[in-house]
């Protein structure tokens, strides 16, 4: 089995993807997978750290500004996207797939559309509430749309081809234990363990308003243990903007910032709260830990997706949403004090999270496309 697979931009987009991948070795230790995204993206640093070739392709997503600076993008925009099919074909042609998988993001259109232009099977999976530009732009020639929500499947106009199966989601969430992480950590049944952050890059405004309630837990000395990763851009600024607020991180050892948290389904696993944003993949994650969070959504991505998806769990009970508008050092200070007092609260939202966890997502998933690539082209 040969699988080519696409996406990027955000690892929303990418580590579907690489859950795909892992699954079908498991099914298929024969199978072989190559991935394409962009040269900007950070599949640049996820992909080859899984141990997978990684092609590149340039190419730009469109902007909804009509602004002359706006109508100049989109011009580039389209003028990369005709290349980068030309170059996607070349690619597809040496690669020679069973099938294109192609998982989101502006990065993934190119190798999609190639790929049905020359006949491959494609298959497509939307991890968001509401279906990405690409998605709905791809769809229509797609052997199978493969969703997450039950609201996308509406969107995207229903049909046979379009599955409800859920977001797959990593092998070591799926093989994390709460106790034995608890134990791990050090953590009693009386002790409670937040766990923050806010992707992988960080998020500027939001990590300026983490360092100010980082200063507030050690002014107010909490007993509760934090750790929060602040990402690549943060990782100097952050703890010295938190100090110069008044955080003593070495008076508050139960207070921990770091770069980036490499054991994180262990942490997740762990934790009594998790504060972060609503990226799909995060919220398959949290669903199958059964964790209650306080998600905050970025309001900058397309079609404001991330409050959708956040607003969908809220709906079942499973996490709190504050808008990033709101969430100032004090706001986000008293949420969580909020929310770790009420301890069977936080355990009636974990408990709510796991009504949307996809237990079997990777094997719909696997039969889905192995479905896709049988019946390509038949009537």
């Amino acid at each position: 089995m040969k699988l080519y697979i696409t996406g990027g931009g955000t690892g929303g987009h990418v580590t579907p993807g690489l859950a795909i991948a892992r699954y079908f070795e498991k099914k298929q230790p024969q199978t072989t997978v190559r991935f394409a995204g962009s040269a900007r993206g950070i599949e640049n640093k996820l992909v080859p750290r899984e141990g997978y070739p990684l092609d590149t392709i340039e190419i730009i997503g469109m902007s909804r500004s009509m602004s002359p600076k706006g109508i100049l993008h989109n011009l580039k925009a389209a003028k990369l996207a005709v290349s980068a099919v030309s170059k996607a074909k070349k690619l597809l042609k040496q690669a020679k797939p069973d099938c294109v998988i192609g998982c989101g993001g502006y990065a993934s259109f190119a190798v999609v559309r190639a790929a049905q232009q020359l006949g491959i099977p494609t298959v497509l999976l939307e991890v968001n509430a509401l279906p990405g530009k690409v998605t709905q732009m791809l769809a229509k020639d797609a052997d199978r749309v493969l969703v997450c929500f039950e609201q996308a499947k509406e969107l995207l106009g229903g049909g046979d081809k379009i599955i409800l199966t859920g977001a797959p989601v990593r092998g070591e969430i799926l093989a994390a234990d709460r106790a034995k992480a608890r134990e791990k950590f050090g953590l009693t049944d009386d002790d409670q363990l937040v766990v923050s952050f806010w992707g992988s890059m960080g998020a500027k405004y939001m990590n300026e308003h983490m360092a100010g309630e980082l200063a507030l837990e050690c002014k107010n000395g909490v007993s509760y243990h934090h750790v929060h990763a602040t990402g690549a851009a943060a990782r100097e600024w952050l703890p010295r903007m938190a100090k110069e607020q008044g955080a003593d991180f070495d008076a508050h050892p139960n207070i921990e910032v770091t770069e980036y948290i490499y054991d994180m389904a262990d942490r997740m696993a762990a934790a009594d709260l998790i504060v972060c944003r609503a990226g799909a993949a995060t919220l398959g994650e949290l669903c199958m830990l059964g964790r209650p969070a306080l998600l905050v959504p970025s309001p900058y991505v397309a079609e404001n997706h991330q409050e959708k998806n956040a607003r969908a769990l809220e709906k079942e009970g499973g996490c709190r949403v504050l808008l990033e508008k709101d969430a100032n050092p004090q706001v986000l200070y008293d949420e969580i004090q909020n929310l770790l007092s009420d301890r069977d609260r936080l355990h009636r939202m974990g408990r709510d999270a796991t009504k949307l966890a996809a237990h079997d997502a990777s094997e719909k998933i696997y039969q889905e496309i192995l479905w896709a690539i049988e019946n390509h082209g038949k009537k």
